[in-house]
């Protein structure tokens, strides 16, 4: 008898598992996909489920008088009776004072310019201070 490198047992059980490992291989890469998928389901679920504890505390805040007069008195400007309101003039509508023409006076304790920065500054603090 002469041995035979290939017998039929060992192709046989060579083209058996690949033939498994081509049916096998879309099936289990359907399934690591899926739970890759489910995993992001999950965290999109446990995300938009705090989110919606967090709209129903707010909408639960609705609830209290309190709250709801201080959205109104915040946002809508909504005031109390018996309130003193007070509102800002509008900067653009107040007219500004021109300038009177003639000549402008140094302050006081100023000093000539040939004088250094620092005594300027000692000067200023001085009369400030009121000495």
């Amino acid at each position: 008898m002469v041995p035979e490198v290939l017998t039929v047992r060992a192709m046989v059980l060579s083209v058996v598992v690949l033939l498994a490992v081509v049916l096998l291989l879309p099936t289990v890469r359907a399934v690591v996909t899926q739970q890759a998928e489910l995993r992001d389901l999950r965290s999109e679920l446990s995300e938009q489920q705090e989110q919606k504890a967090e709209l129903e505390t707010e909408l639960a805040r609705w609830d209290d008088r309190s709250y709801v007069i201080e959205q109104a008195r915040s946002r809508l400007r909504f005031v109390m009776p018996g309130d003193k309101v007070w509102r800002p003039l509008d900067t653009d509508s107040v007219e500004q004072e021109a300038p009177r023409p003639g000549v402008v006076e140094p302050s006081p304790g100023a000093s000539d310019d040939d004088a250094p920065w620092y005594t300027n500054v000692w000067d200023s603090v001085r009369i400030a201070d009121g000495e």
